[in-house]
C-alpha cells in the first residue's frame, strides 16, 4: 500500500516507518524542516516539508496515497508539563490538526485513516479490566484526545475506513523514559498514582507493528499495549535499571500539577485483545520488563 505518515519523525512515526518498510509498503512522510526531510529521504521516505496546519499543503501531500496515519504529537516531558500553556501545541494537534488532516484526506481521495489516541483517557478502573467499550473520563486534559477520535470517526463512510489506536504509555527509547531514568538515577520519585493500581504501557517497536495491523482492520477503536503492569512493579523496574530505590510522588504533587497529570495517575488495566483478534496483531514485547530499559539506562548514565 501507499501510506503517508503525519508526524513521521516523532517516536510513534519513527516506529511506524520501520514497520511499514519492513512490511513492504511505499511510505511518505510529513515534516516541518528541510533537515528532517533529508533524514527521511535517506531512509527511503517520500518526504514533504509543510505545516500540518496548512490545509492545501496537506491535501497535495496526501494525493495518491491510500492510507494516512496521523501520529503527530507534542507532549511536554516531566515537570515541563506543569508550566502554563505547556500542552497548548499538543491540544491543537489533536483538535484543529486532526480536523484538517481528515478534511484533506477526504479531498485527496484517501481510503483509510489511522489516528493516534491514548488509553489514559479511560476512567479509573481500579482492578477491573478495561476494553474499548469502557467509558472515557473526559476532562480538560483528555478532551482534545476525545475530539481527535470524533474527527477520525467523521471520515467513515461506505468507501472510507477510520481506525483509532489507543496506545498505552510508550516506554523505551523516548523522552519520558529518559526523564524517568534520570530522576531514578538521582534518587527522585517517579511513580504516579496508587502503587497497587495498574498502568498500560507499550514498547516503541510495537507501535509500528500495530499500525501495520491497522491497515487491514475494520473501522473502530483498538487498544494497543503490553500486558498491564502494577504501578509498584513498573516503578521498581526503573529502580533495578538504575541501581537505586525509587518511590512514588506524593499525592499533593499530582494535585499541584493539576488536571494534566491526573489521567496519568489513574488505574488502567487495559486489554488489547481486540486488535489481536481482529487485526492479527501480536506484540513483540508482550510484557513490561527491565530489558525495555537496559540500553537506554546505559546511555543516560
Amino acid at each position: 500500500m501507499r501510506v503517508f505518515v503525519v508526524g513521521a519523525t516523532g517516536v510513534l512515526g519513527t516506529s511506524a516507518l520501520r514497520a511499514l518498510f519492513k512490511a513492504g509498503h511505499d511510505v511518505g512522510g510529513l515534516t516541518r524542516s528541510e533537515a528532517k526531510a533529508e533524514q527521511l529521504k535517506e531512509l527511503g521516505v517520500r518526504a514533504t516539508v509543510a505545516s500540518l496546519f496548512d490545509s492545501e499543503s496537506l491535501r497535495a501531500a496526501f494525493e495518491g496515497y491510500e492510507v494516512v496515519c496521523n501520529l503527530a504529537t507534542h507532549i511536554p516531558v516531566g515537570m515541563a508539563g506543569m508550566r502554563p500553556g505547556a500542552w497548548k501545541v499538543n491540544d491543537r494537534l489533536h483538535t484543529h490538526g486532526t480536523h484538517l488532516v481528515v478534511s484533506a484526506a477526504k479531498q485527496a481521495g484517501v481510503r483509510r485513516i489511522i489516528q493516534e489516541s491514548a488509553s489514559f483517557a479511560y476512567t479509573d478502573g481500579g482492578d477491573d479490566w478495561l476494553d474499548e467499550s469502557s467509558p472515557l473520563s473526559v476532562t480538560r486534559a483528555t478532551e482534545p484526545i476525545a475530539e481527535a477520535e470524533t474527527n477520525a470517526a467523521s471520515f467513515v463512510c461506505g468507501h472510507r475506513t477510520a481506525v483509532v489506536l489507543r496506545f498505552g504509555e510508550v516506554v523505551g527509547d523516548d523522552p519520558w523514559t529518559r526523564w524517568r531514568l534520570d530522576r531514578a538515577r538521582a534518587g527522585h520519585a517517579i511513580g504516579l498514582g496508587d502503587p497497587a493500581g495498574w498502568t498500560h504501557v507499550v514498547h516503541p517497536d510495537d507501535v509500528g507493528t500495530a499500525i501495520v495491523a491497522a491497515l487491514y482492520t475494520p473501522s473502530g477503536v483498538y487498544n494497543v499495549g503490553a500486558e498491564p503492569v502494577l504501578r509498584k512493579e513498573f516503578v521498581s523496574t526503573f529502580g533495578q535499571a538504575t541501581g537505586h530505590q525509587v518511590g512514588f510522588m506524593p499525592r499533593m504533587v499530582v494535585r499541584f500539577a493539576g488536571d494534566r497529570w491526573e489521567p496519568l495517575a489513574r488505574s488502567h488495566r487495559v486489554s488489547s485483545r481486540r486488535l489481536m483478534e481482529q487485526g492479527g496483531w501480536s506484540p513483540v514485547h508482550p510484557k513490561f520488563a527491565s530489558s525495555w530499559l537496559d540500553k537506554i539506562a546505559v546511555r543516560v548514565s
